[in-house]
């Protein structure tokens, strides 16, 4: 299997950050105010701060974690494999308080053997929680991994109504 080169997009031209329960995460649109990234962490996303070019996204964010919104309605940008980007647009199909396995999503894209290359799309992903990636758990029905930490995916799932015991790794 080869791998694809990552296809050119645009960089973020505006960010802001939003307070959390489980900290600061950083939003970022490009200058059509397009979603292209998400950090879960509040690091750098290039771009300059603009709290107005950012506020649908922040305003939707808020009434996802308010548990006032089980969807959103943002333009997204990103940037990705064709593969990736076939998984990630599989992620958007995955409900609200819903979950899956990454086999689930391999089958859905019409690659059932490759749960491996969907588990690493997942953790490519540049717009979690909107790209639910959150959702996406291992086929032993055990949480799985997460970019943004085990922690933050619990908070996530649970924000959901779903819960995963502590030791579930």
């Amino acid at each position: 299997m080869t791998r694809e080169p990552p296809l050119a997009g645009p960089t973020p031209k505006y960010w802001d950050d939003l307070e959390t329960d489980f900290g600061r995460l950083r939003v970022a649109v490009n200058d059509a105010g397009a979603l292209v990234r998400i950090r879960l962490d509040g690091s750098a996303t290039g771009g300059r701060q603009d709290r107005l070019a950012c506020r649908h996204v922040s305003a939707q964010l808020a009434e996802y974690f308010a548990q006032e919104r089980t969807r959103f309605e943002l333009e997204l940008a990103p940037v990705g494999t064709v593969f990736q980007l076939a998984v990630w647009a599989a992620l958007r199909s995955i409900p609200y308080g819903a979950v899956c396995s990454y086999g689930d999503v391999a089958r859905a894209i019409g690659s059932p053997r490759a749960a491996r290359a969907v588990g690493q799309a997942n953790g490519a992903n540049p717009i979690p929680i909107v790209i639910p990636c959150h959702r996406v758990i291992a086929g032993d029905r055990t949480i799985g991994g997460f970019s943004g930490g085990l922690g933050i995916k619990r908070h996530l799932l649970g924000v959901e109504g779903i819960a995963f015991p502590t030791g579930s790794a």
